[in-house]
């Protein structure tokens, strides 16, 4: 998961980045202390950035991430829910929420929204992995071993895993 997360990190689109420049500087420093681990300094910093602008799409986003790390299901969810009001073409904060729902055994929205971040990012074997878990989850082995095929094809090292143990 902290490889996924890391990946949802640094692939979000530039253009999708605000213009503020105080927001970005706060959204910088930010950046380098979630890099270095220090997450509630970075929440507070991803918080100064979208005072500075509100539809700072990408910092609710990051910030969720930290929320993430910090067991805060429930601020990374309204933060995630922020990102896609704000930019629904953001393919990652669909991969976001559904691991958050996934988290919370909420199957059915991780299958909707892995099906959303697919189709805006056919690379994305996240997406496709865990909705493969997903279906398995809720008893449609049939879907989760294509899900889990597709992964793989895609290069998911935990969808090989996953498709070993789901798939016999």
């Amino acid at each position: 998961m902290k490889k996924a997360l890391f990946f949802i990190l640094f692939s979000i689109p530039i253009s999708s980045w605000c213009q503020n420049q105080k927001a970005n500087d706060y959204f910088d420093q930010a950046m380098i202390k979630a890099e270095s681990g220090k997450s509630k300094e970075a929440i507070a910093d991803y918080s100064r950035a979208i005072q500075f602008d509100p539809t700072f799409a990408v910092a609710y986003l990051n910030r969720a991430l930290e929320k993430i790390k910090l067991n805060d299901s429930k601020g990374a969810l309204m933060d995630v829910n922020k990102t896609i009001t704000i930019d629904p073409t953001i393919a990652n904060a669909y991969t976001t929420r559904a691991a958050i729902n996934y988290k919370m055994l909420d199957y059915k929205s991780v299958i909707e929204d892995c099906t959303k971040a697919f189709a805006m990012n056919p690379r994305d074997y996240i997406a496709l992995n865990m909705r493969g878990l997903s279906y398995y989850h809720l008893q449609d082995k049939k879907n989760a071993c294509l899900d889990f095929s597709k992964a793989i094809q895609l290069g998911s090292t935990s969808a090989i895993k996953n498709k070993k143990t789901f798939c016999k």
